[in-house]
């Protein structure tokens, strides 16, 4: 490297590097004035990031911060040979397609051409099913072992993290106590005990975290929260979601037959800390979402994009009671369907102006998911189709999609006069996470809000478990405890394989 470029990357990396301090110290001047154009940057003024895990979700999230050097060559989704897809029969509407329905996950993906950051090394378990990215970035330093590259490559400044959720914890941390930012696919982990360490993790390290929520920063949502906020329904005391997933295999099956370990996958890396267990390519990749050891079923997948925009309206804290229903399920697989409802506590939650407070009753919310839907409330519009997400006020009702997309009135009200916009719209959570670091500030969706997001949807998992005691489990949220199940409490984690154990904080 020229003496030049040393002095570029010195004090590109200099810069990142001393965060929020920085900020601080000096103002940095608008990106008009350094001559940069909107989505491109000069070079040196480029941050590092690296990919770990990039089978579906992860791929997209890559795109998100950097096109390709070379397209993407891929017969369909990779792992998606395990999806299933069971539509109903019956009488059958022809519905023209809405903007609302076409959910943007992947932020800019398939739009301008973008470079937000470099994506500078990529690692993934299994090199064959990874060989499409590993092929498209091809500049990118490659590896299969996230502990390597995290010891190795100084100069990234931040981890784009998309593995299976049951390896989330441990990838993170690692990153992190490395002085790293992250951004972590949703859940944010596996189970409550690694949510509020990587919570806590994030505290003491200061690191830029960000969970991978795509409808955080999205218009429906922040319209969302206006309309909730400014009273537009009234009261809410209760919010019914619901979800079409899975769309993988869950239910009353047993795991399926060791194989022999293909060479392009490193399967004790894989595994990382789950239970040692045989082989087999359908508890992998995409699969891997319906099994107790690796996913968090339906509501671990779906949750963050549905449950986000109430817990953010209402200003809702930890349920105090929550309990469960589902179909019959074994040890290898959740269930195929569930129903979960949870009580919130009355609270108070700041106006959108900050200059008062406003009371919020106690709420009731419901989940259901492998296409059970609530009912459809009577105000509902005949012809009209029920939205994944619906809110009951003393005034009123609204429902939106996932993502909180596109708000709409119970019944519709034609002249309608929406609240003012009140809320600062971050750019998408990919370019939001790039300029946090940047600029060493917060991430709008950083861990501190996704903690609580992510406790909330696992609680669901835990009761499930507890449904064949006929108790309605009370939370303490303070000590992460169920008060009136004892053996609940063993569903908060559980044993990692040895030499997986998550670093002291």
């Amino acid at each position: 490297m020229s003496s030049n470029n040393e002095s570029m990357m010195f004090s590109r990396r200099s810069f990142v590097k001393t965060g929020a301090a920085a900020v601080a110290g000096f103002t940095i001047a608008p990106s008009v004035i350094l001559g940069k154009t909107s989505g491109h940057v000069p070079p040196s003024d480029q941050i590092n990031i690296a990919g770990i895990g990039f089978g579906n979700q992860g791929a997209g999230d890559l795109q998100n911060i950097a096109d390709p050097d070379a397209p993407v060559k891929r017969e369909g989704l990779g792992g998606m040979q395990w999806a299933t897809n069971q539509p109903y029969a019956g009488i059958r509407i022809q519905r023209a397609r809405r903007a609302a329905d076409n959910i943007v996950q992947m932020g800019d993906a398939g739009r301008q051409p973008i470079h937000h950051a470099n994506i500078y090394a990529l690692c993934d378990v299994d090199t064959e099913y990874g060989a499409p990215i590993f092929n498209a970035y091809y500049k990118a330093k490659r590896y299969t072992d996230f502990r390597e590259l995290i010891e190795k490559e100084k100069d990234v400044d931040g981890y784009l993290i998309a593995t299976p959720d049951h390896t989330h914890a441990i990838i993170a941390a690692t990153a992190m106590k490395a002085g790293k930012a992250v951004f972590v696919e949703k859940p944010m982990a596996k189970t409550i005990k690694e949510v509020r360490y990587l919570r806590d993790l994030a505290k003491k390290t200061g690191v830029v975290t960000q969970m991978g929520n795509q409808g955080h920063n999205t218009e429906g949502t922040y319209q969302t929260v206006e309309w909730i906020r400014n009273g537009v329904i009234g009261n809410v005391s209760e919010v019914h979601m619901w979800s079409n997933r899975p769309m993988w295999k869950q239910g009353y099956f047993d795991r399926p037959a060791g194989q022999t370990i293909p060479q392009h996958l490193d399967y004790d890396l894989w595994l990382g800390p789950a239970p040692e267990k045989p082989y087999n390519p359908s508890a992998l990749h995409f699969a891997w979402r319906g099994l107790w050891d690796y996913g968090t079923g339906a509501m671990g997948d779906m949750g963050a994009h549905t449950f986000d925009a109430p817990i953010w309206a209402l200003g809702l804290g930890m349920p105090d009671k929550i309990m469960a229903t589902t179909t019959p399920y074994n040890d290898t697989y959740l269930p195929q369907a569930e129903a979960v409802k949870y009580h919130f506590p009355a609270r108070e939650v700041e106006s959108l102006d900050g200059k008062k407070k406003i009371k919020m009753p106690e709420c009731v919310v419901t989940w259901t998911d492998g296409g059970i839907k609530p009912y459809r409330p009577f105000e509902l519009e005949n012809g009209r189709a029920l939205r994944e997400c619906l809110y009951v006020g003393d005034k009123g009702m609204m429902m939106h999609g996932t993502h909180g997309a596109s708000p709409e009135l119970v019944p519709n009200r034609p002249n309608f006069k929406e609240p003012a916009k009140v809320i600062t719209r971050p750019k998408n959570i990919y370019v939001d996470w790039v300029e946090a670091i940047k600029e060493g500030r917060k991430a709008a969706n950083d861990f501190e809000i996704a903690a609580k997001l992510t406790e909330i949807m696992l609680l669901t998992n835990i009761a499930v478990a507890a449904q064949n005691t006929n108790i309605t489990l009370e939370y303490d949220a303070a000590n992460m405890r169920i008060t009136n199940c004892e053996e609940a409490n063993n569903y908060f984690h559980y044993e990692y394989r040895k030499g997986w154990e998550l670093p002291a904080l």
